[in-house]
């Protein structure tokens, strides 16, 4: 039996806000146990810079030693694996621990970002590319965060595209819309998520015919989001921050699921959309376009043609119905736990059976 150490420096699974950070974690640790193997939470350390401080990081660094010290001394774990280090919160204990104990080290979602060197978060940044350079496997969720790693990749490293991955076993029950229903989801904040919000608005104003509109989000700025939603008055409802099972009633309400997805890494929302054979609409963008089909992607700055697309999926039943089935065809192939498990342990088990 194989014990596995888990640690994700930037938010742990335990972290009291939801968000879908916390939930990848979580989904990692899931995909990694199986019968026989075990995975401990190895710590929740949280080593994030946020404003860039030379003394916030050599706090943290400070600590970190210590904190390491105390998991060499328990030294029972066959491999440890890390997720999402950078720049910001680089993993400063999985390759220090590993190291010592002899034991393999693997990575998942560990960037580069050398314009940050010289800057306000030089020694994160340094971290960040250690750790890196201490992986015997990379994992990459994109093609966009492979082109980085691949250029520094070293002999003894081997790199893994692990797609994207919800944290379930099966399909969910598909959705059965009974409305011209378009779903939106996402977090109402500042920046890209505001952004966000603002095409979607332009894009309805061009949307033709029947059709009403879904809102699952909330954040300080639902009152803006609101204001950009208010020409359209009860066409528009805002359904606050649901839960898990908020989520998936949202979405068997829903024919299509619309988010612009501004500089989203990927989005969990479109794989769970998908999942319940919601067909998505979005823009082509890094990222995006790895979760969703071409056909549910129109290019940046088209609002046109983002309203051309939905307008078909609410009014043509056997394009729907096929774009729904392409959809959770997808997902069930490959981006569910069985998946992403078999990925990660055949990367993990020829490491561990060569372990002394």
């Amino acid at each position: 039996m194989a014990r596995i150490a888990f640690y994700a420096a930037l938010k742990s699974p335990h972290h009291p806000v939801a968000s879908g950070e916390r939930t990848i974690a979580r989904n990692l640790m899931t995909a990694i146990e199986k019968p026989r193997h075990s995975v401990d939470l190895a710590s929740e350390f949280r080593p994030f810079d946020k404003n860039g401080s030379p003394k916030t990081q050599n706090a943290f660094l400070a600590e970190a030693d210590a904190i390491a010290k105390g998991l060499i001394a328990q030294g029972s774990w066959d491999a440890w694996v890390s997720y999402h280090s950078y720049y910001k919160a680089p993993d400063l204990l999985g390759p220090v621990v590993s190291k010592t104990l002899g034991i393999p080290y693997l990575s998942i979602e560990a960037t580069r970002a050398s314009k940050r060197l010289g800057g306000p978060w030089d020694q994160f940044e340094r971290k960040a590319m250690d750790a890196c350079d201490a992986a015997d496997v990379l994992f990459h969720f994109t093609a966009r965060d492979a082109v980085a790693l691949w250029r520094d990749l070293q002999d003894h490293q081997l790199l893994v595209g692990l797609p994207p991955f919800l944290g379930r076993e099966t399909l969910p029950e598909p959705a059965r819309p009974e409305t011209p229903l378009i779903l939106i989801a996402g977090m109402m904040r500042a920046g890209d998520k505001l952004a966000s919000y603002e095409i979607a608005a332009e894009v309805l104003a061009l949307l033709e015919g029947d059709w009403q509109v879904e809102i699952a989000g909330d954040g300080p700025e639902r009152a803006r989001v609101e204001a950009l939603m208010a020409p359209f008055g009860p066409r528009v409802r805002f359904l606050g921050g649901l839960d898990e099972a908020g989520m998936t009633e949202a979405y068997r309400r829903a024919r299509a699921f619309f988010w612009p997805g501004v500089n989203e890494a990927f989005g969990m929302v479109y794989l769970e959309a998908q999942a319940h054979g919601v067909p998505v609409v979005a823009q082509d963008r890094l990222g995006v376009n790895e979760v969703v089909s071409a056909a549910g992607l129109c290019a940046v700055d088209r609002p046109k043609a983002l309203a051309e697309a939905l307008g078909q999926l609410l009014n043509d039943d056997a394009f729907h119905a096929a774009r729904s089935a392409a959809a959770r065809d997808k997902v069930s192939k490959h981006h569910l736990m069985g998946a992403a498990r078999n990925t990660l342990w055949g990367a993990l088990s020829p490491l561990i059976s060569e372990t002394p």
